[in-house]
């Protein structure tokens, strides 16, 4: 997909929003590099799981009902939290929400992101469900956390990239993250 001139839709948390970055994160970043308009609803802290007025859901039914032209919804490390306990089936019944509104109301390609990879199980199945659900869903998957080539990186520059397990820097988002997504996204049918 040519990327340029487009209107890209991304719906996330921290990571969309860039907290370790200053509030730029890859979609910014794409912004300027692909000359796309760039809708970011990203807020720190929330979930997937409708449990709230921050949740993705409550967030995405809020959005102005505009012309989208790829959709890209970051995969939340919240809703994998030990503090937040949520229930994988919330989690699941909130993608499909997106899925199916998504499709309904923007009619456009969707991707879902996962973090790099991180020492969490829970997180592991959420990444699992994502595939099981691919298989009911016209939907693509980005998935950094079982990318080899993400995993290999050397130490010294992981600990240039990445604030924590979690959170890219700025650096992250420039060398690491964002040439990933470009090339995914262009590489859309």
């Amino acid at each position: 997909m040519n990327l340029q001139n487009k209107t890209v839709l991304f719906l996330g948390s921290s990571v969309t929003y860039g907290s370790a970055a200053g509030g730029i994160s890859f979609a910014d970043i794409m912004a300027e590099a692909c000359s796309i308009n760039c809708i970011k609803e990203a807020v720190s802290g929330t979930t997937l799981a409708d449990i709230d007025d921050s949740s993705y859901v409550a967030r995405l039914k809020k959005i102005d009902k505009t012309a989208v032209d790829l959709f890209i919804c970051q995969l939340s490390t919240n809703d994998a939290s030990a503090s937040r306990n949520i229930d994988l089936c919330k989690t699941e019944q909130a993608i499909r929400f997106i899925l199916e509104y998504v499709k309904n109301t923007f009619g456009c390609p969707i991707i879902f992101y996962t973090g790099t990879y991180f020492e969490n199980e829970k997180y592991g199945k959420m990444v699992d469900l994502l595939y099981d659900l691919q298989k009911e869903y016209d939907f693509y998957i980005l998935d950094l956390f079982n990318d080899e080539k993400m995993r290999a990186v050397k130490k010294e520059d992981y600990q240039r990239y990445m604030k924590d397990p979690v959170h890219p820097t700025i650096t992250g988002y420039i060398e690491w993250w964002t040439p990933k997504f470009i090339d995914f996204c262009e590489q859309l049918s």
